[in-house]
């Protein structure tokens, strides 16, 4: 991407960090609902032009380069606040409100920097006349990413007596809230992470087929991302779906060996 670009996604990235370390961080003991909104008036602020910091300067210029809406900020603050005072979610419609909010926010922030192919409308085979911004598949991708993060912290959320995976689903697999802070990996364990892997991944395919309309420059980078976040279920899976014990991860060289094949991937529309 260009540099222009490459910082403001990074200003995006900053900010977003920020904001999660307010209920994830080493302070998040002390943050409360008065916390976020203080954040959210700070917010306002960047978008009226008045940064507070050196972090606010970065995303005040990406605003001023880029017309970003502060709908999805807000949406962020909103979805961060959902962990102020809930640690279960009962049907996959709630947890789609929270994973938009944390995560397809991130990829309606991003959408607007990284910017479209407007070439691929001139192309002969192309009957679409109206350049399409793939804001939906945006979202997808973030909702994809935050499936991903759940699956594979589960572990570590259920020390923290978090059960993010929908109460619906483990009733449907038999799987107790018992079960589940004990760590217990068996059929019906196995059986309910083949089901939420196979959400996740119709999340990836739905956004897959946003990449190709985004910019030529912006679409190496998000083809590594999406590819190599999803590399993290076939680990769940190489590891017999035991996300207690263990945390999965991508090794090294294989993130090596994918950044040449979505390399690739990006030069196809």
């Amino acid at each position: 991407m260009s540099p222009a670009k490459r910082q403001s996604v990074w200003a995006i990235y900053a900010w977003c960090r920020r904001t999660d370390e307010l209920v994830d961080g080493p302070a998040s003991a002390i943050t409360t609902p008065e916390t976020l909104t203080l954040w959210e008036k700070q917010l306002e602020s960047i978008f009226a032009g008045h940064p507070l910091d050196n972090y606010d300067v970065a995303l005040v210029d990406t605003i001023q380069r880029f017309p970003l809406d502060i709908q999805p900020f807000r949406d962020m603050i909103a979805g961060q606040e959902m962990d102020l005072y809930r640690s279960r979610y009962e049907t996959f419609e709630d947890l789609y409100l929270y994973c938009y909010r944390v995560a397809g926010t991130v990829g309606l922030m991003s959408t607007t920097i990284m910017g479209i192919d407007k070439s691929i409308y001139t192309a002969p085979w192309h009957r679409q006349q109206e350049p399409y911004l793939p804001t939906e598949e945006a979202i997808a991708l973030g909702i994809a990413n935050q499936l991903t993060n759940i699956l594979r912290d589960v572990g570590e959320d259920a020390r923290r007596g978090r059960i993010y995976i929908p109460l619906e689903d483990l009733a449907k697999f038999n799987y107790t809230e018992q079960d589940f802070f004990k760590g217990i990996v068996d059929d019906r364990w196995r059986s309910l992470m083949r089901f939420e892997i196979e959400r996740a991944r119709q999340f990836y395919a739905q956004a897959d087929k946003g990449i190709s309309y985004l910019a030529a420059d912006a679409r190496w980078p998000v083809w590594s991302a999406s590819m190599l976040y999803e590399q993290i279920l076939d680990v769940i899976e190489r590891n017999d779906y035991d996300v207690f014990s263990q945390r999965a991860y991508v090794r090294q060289l294989q993130k090596l060996r994918t950044l040449p094949k979505a390399w690739m991937r990006s030069q196809v529309l």
